[in-house]
């Protein structure tokens, strides 16, 4: 593993954090790290890139523990937050960056890095802009530039915190392109990030934290297709409502003979009569009955069907467990 942690604990005076985080990240994937703000997800990047020392546990990064400066060598880094001085150009910001990783700055002078340093601007889009000021740069282009630093030395590992953070449409798809590519050359990925959309399409395996704690990790596939299971043999439906009045749960409680609290959920509505229902069923026929009874209470059915597996779907249901919430 790239990446193995074990019980890996860092608070701040015993708050906030991530805590007892035991995580493995295979060789030559891109693997997502999820959950919402202030779940830990920056605290433990962090300490992956040897920035924050651990409390407790044990890590080790490329085979060797963390903050060990051989590994540091081998890893690219692009954090969340951070600023190039503005009076640099990117050749200049990547010079610097290669004296941060090692390179004495006779080095950094050669034809051969001067190459690299070529290469790597025209990877992230910004061979027209080598010259200029980094203070003329937008947001996306000062995070390809980040990008840039992340990749010069050729890393056997890189770690983004929200990389796509700032880039427009056609940024995001040129990143995501530009990691598929590291992927094909066994470059190992960990993507630190809000964007679901990117991980559904870019991740072979993911992680979830919740209130500084993992709830989940593994393949990406495993997690969707884990997500419309459960002991209970049930499936997630959803039915589309017109109609639909304040008072309309008397009616379906009438309709049911019972509380429908207890089968269906409300989703959302609102002041035109629409409503989403949500619902656990056993089967096809299941619903079907659902369907015949919004219709015999007056609701007018515009839609039914059972829930995509997606990893938008998958995450709000992990944060409505962890919050106590429904099924």
């Amino acid at each position: 593993m790239i990446i193995d942690t074990a019980d890996l604990t860092k608070t701040f005076n015993g708050r906030g954090g991530c805590r007892g985080i035991t995580l493995q990240v295979p060789e030559g994937c891109i693997f997502g790290l999820l959950g919402p703000n202030g779940a830990g997800k920056s605290t433990f990047v962090k300490m992956l890139a040897g920035l924050h020392r651990p409390d407790t546990g044990q890590a080790t990064v490329l085979g060797l523990p963390l903050g060990r400066p051989e590994a540091r060598r081998k890893l690219g880094y692009l954090p969340e937050l951070f600023r190039f001085q503005d009076w640099l150009t990117p050749e200049e910001v990547l010079r610097f960056h290669g004296q941060l990783g090692g390179l004495r700055p006779s080095e950094t002078r050669t034809p051969a890095f001067r190459s690299r340093m070529r290469d790597t601007l025209e990877l992230v889009g910004l061979s027209e802009a080598a010259t200029r000021k980094v203070g003329t740069f937008s947001k996306g282009m000062q995070q390809r530039l980040g990008l840039a630093a992340a990749l010069l030395l050729e890393p056997e590992l890189v770690i983004l915190d929200e990389p796509a953070s700032a880039l427009d449409p056609v940024g995001r798809y040129e990143i995501r392109a530009l990691l598929k590519r590291l992927r094909e050359r066994g470059v190992t990925v960990f993507l630190n990030t809000h964007l679901l959309e990117d991980v559904e399409e870019l991740c072979d395996e993911a992680a979830f934290l919740y209130g500084g704690e993992l709830l989940a990790s593994g393949p990406l596939h495993q997690l969707l297709s884990s997500a419309g299971d459960s002991s209970d043999g049930k499936a997630n439906w959803r039915f589309r409502l017109g109609g639909w009045l304040p008072e309309s749960w008397e009616e379906l409680d009438a309709a049911f003979g019972g509380s429908p609290s207890s089968t269906l959920r409300l989703v959302e509505a609102d002041s035109s009569g629409s409503a989403l229902l949500s619902a656990r069923v056993t089967d096809r026929e299941q619903a079907g009955y659902l369907c015949a009874l919004f219709i015999r209470s007056g609701l007018t059915l515009y839609e039914s069907s059972p829930e995509r597996n997606n990893l938008e779907a998958w995450f709000l249901r992990m944060a409505e467990s962890r919050r106590g919430g429904v099924s």
